[in-house]
């Protein structure tokens, strides 16, 4: 019998990220209520995430809502941005640092075990690095699985890849 197989990771498509960023530059060169104003997204320095630049904390979370519309629009989630940074200002600018979450921590990937095995005891799972394998002898329990785990609200984004 065949052995089936996919991997579980968390990550973001670096040239979609770079369009965003480019879209939402363009959206706010548009809007008239950020004309005179310092609003800009840059790229931090290890092109790992957004710095988001604006007048006040209000601007900054707008421009995070814009970022997350076009993400939306690429068919990508918002849960990729990390939105536990500290809003700072000074000097009639407010800005914040969204880095993108990359990889899963040891925690998720256990918790994504845990749920298969409860679910789904004939399927092995093996945490290595930053991503979870995931094997059957059976293809529909795997697709069934991936199935439970889009369904389930997680507070990272899940790609599945390599599937055999």
């Amino acid at each position: 019998m065949a052995n089936f197989s996919f991997d579980i990771e968390s990550s973001f498509d670096k040239a979609e990220m770079n369009n965003v960023h480019g879209l939402v530059l363009r959206e706010i060169s548009n809007r008239f209520d950020f004309k005179g104003t310092p609003a800009d997204v840059e790229w931090m320095s290890d092109k790992k995430g957004f710095k988001v630049i604006g007048s006040d904390e209000f601007q900054v979370q707008t421009i995070i809502d814009m970022i997350g519309k076009q993400l939306a629009k690429r068919g990508m989630t918002s849960k990729v941005l990390n939105l536990e940074g500290d809003h700072n200002s000074a000097n009639l600018r407010a800005w914040q640092e969204v880095p993108f979450k990359d990889g899963l921590s040891q925690d998720n990937a256990k918790k994504i075990t845990k749920l298969l095995k409860e679910k789904y005891p004939k399927i092995k799972t093996q945490i290595q690095g930053n991503s979870v394998r995931c094997s059957s002898n059976s293809k529909d329990e795997l697709q069934s699985a991936i199935s439970m785990l889009r369904d389930m609200d997680f507070d990272f984004p899940l790609n599945f890849v390599n599937y055999r």
